[in-house]
């Protein structure tokens, strides 16, 4: 298998760089979670990180590779956003759409 060495930035792994394992398509997963565990012998906390592109350079603007930030929510993501699929409710739980 082939890894990158990929730099982390915010929370507690911030300047810090890793080697990550690359998918089949040459890139890295699109999130990076982490079991931090407990002192007292709880439940692990999992920091989560999601996959950003580190940048474009040069005239061409060509792409220098991927880096990890941050999610302090940890939002769970990752699943298909299909045309078809209903779209997320608003904050006030009600779903967004002109028919009522």
């Amino acid at each position: 298998m082939k890894s990158e060495d990929t730099p982390f930035e915010g929370g507690p792994m911030d300047g810090r760089v890793l080697p990550v394992l690359l998918g089949p398509t040459g890139h890295p997963p699109k999130t990076y979670r982490i079991p931090v565990p407990d002192a007292a012998g709880g439940p692990p906390t999992v920091l989560v990180y999601r996959r950003v592109p580190r940048g474009h350079g040069g005239k061409l603007g060509l792409h220098r590779g991927w880096k990890y930030a941050y999610d302090p929510q940890g939002r769970a993501g990752g699943r298909p956003r299909w045309p078809w699929s209903k779209p997320d409710a608003t904050p006030d739980g009600k779903r967004d759409d002109a028919d009522g």
